[in-house]
């Protein structure tokens, strides 16, 4: 097991879109051509007298307008990112890509609402299974005068970051006096703001979100709403200073998965530096990953999860698809083609 007790950062810059510079030690390695940041490389080494000459893992930033991996790494930093490579390790290429959001970082991708679950044990045993980090809390469905007779109370949410929502608002007064009573029992500035404007439907009401959302951020809210693919109206939104923007794929709770995939990559288009959570109408782990491959920072869900056959089941199986799906994105997919592609090059054919 490798043993740190060494570690030093080191930056090499690297123009952007270029190559290290003249002289550089990595000047040979093959590094993507997008990075644009300088690469931190971490010297390990074993306890003294082990015989054993250091490791370097280098670490390089592939999407750094997305990640928060500091540049400037201390000890304890660069141990967070190490201490876990096995010790034949020589030089593996990583990144910190974490989901940073109001100036918290996480590292799950999954929001989780905590409603409709068949008990308190199995909320809690999903909860664990899907590695979230953000847990949703609808303020006008539980008694916030009586805490410790409600979910609230349970030991293991108190690692959890809350996210009060307004669900069941139909008004921006209504929206911003609940956020208000959640700020204050729950002590989190953090809101998803909800402004419904049809019960049957439950699509969000433009008009009404952005006078609620206005209001909040000039309140010192967090604000993350819940609101249509329209391309307009989330640009406002972002305009207006929300932490993030989240955009349904379908209506609350209808499963139907992501129903206008290019409302969403035109959102992402337009929104490229906020983070952008798909909220509402996921149905299964297919779905996740869709949305994850589209660029999308972070899904958050309830009843994909709390109604299934099996919610610990389906909460972990949407943990692993969030995280293949965000994978694939990052590694960048191929191009569709209208005609096949030979797998095997041409080149060094044996002519019969």
């Amino acid at each position: 097991m490798l043993s740190v007790f060494y570690t030093q950062a080191i930056e090499y810059p690297r123009p952007i879109g270029g190559r290290p510079q003249q002289g550089s030690p990595n000047n040979r390695d093959s590094v993507p051509e997008k990075t644009s940041k300088p690469i931190c490389e971490c010297r390990l080494g074993r306890e003294p007298g082990t015989g054993s000459s250091a490791k370097r893992i280098r670490i390089f930033l592939m999407n750094p307008h997305r990640l928060k991996l500091p540049l400037h790494c201390g000890q304890a930093e660069m141990r967070k990112l190490c201490i876990l490579q096995a010790a034949n390790s020589n030089e593996i290429a990583m990144t910190e890509d974490v989901l940073t959001i109001g100036g918290k970082a996480f590292h799950s991708r999954l929001l989780l609402g905590t409603s409709r679950y068949p008990s308190p044990k199995v909320l809690a045993d999903a909860l664990q299974a899907s590695g979230t980090e953000i847990i949703t809390v609808s303020v006008r469905r539980i008694n916030l005068k009586d805490k410790q007779h409600t979910f609230l109370s349970m030991e293991e949410l108190k690692a959890y970051q809350l996210l009060p929502n307004t669900a069941g608002c139909f008004t921006a007064k209504d929206a911003v006096l609940t956020a208000e009573l959640a700020r204050e029992a729950l002590e989190t500035n953090w809101v998803k703001v909800e402004v419904i404007g049809d019960e049957k439907t439950l699509l969000p009401e433009s008009v009404e979100l952005l006078k609620a959302c206005e209001t909040l951020v000039k309140s010192g809210f967090t604000v993350l709403p819940y609101t249509s693919d329209d391309l307009t109206i989330c640009r406002r939104l972002a305009d207006i200073g929300c932490a993030a923007i989240m955009p349904l794929a379908s209506p609350i709770g209808s499963g139907q998965g992501i129903r206008n995939p290019h409302a969403l990559e035109m959102i992402r288009e337009y929104i490229p530096h906020l983070p952008l959570i798909v909220d509402a109408g996921i149905g299964t782990a297919s779905d996740a990953a869709l949305a994850m491959e589209l660029g999308y920072d972070g899904i958050l869900m309830n009843t994909a999860v709390a109604e299934a056959m099996d919610p610990v089941l389906m909460a972990s199986a949407m943990r692993k698809a969030i995280e293949g799906g965000r994978l694939a994105w990052r590694a960048g997919r191929i191009p569709k083609s209208k005609y096949a592609k030979a797998s095997t090059p041409s080149e060094g054919k044996i002519n019969s």
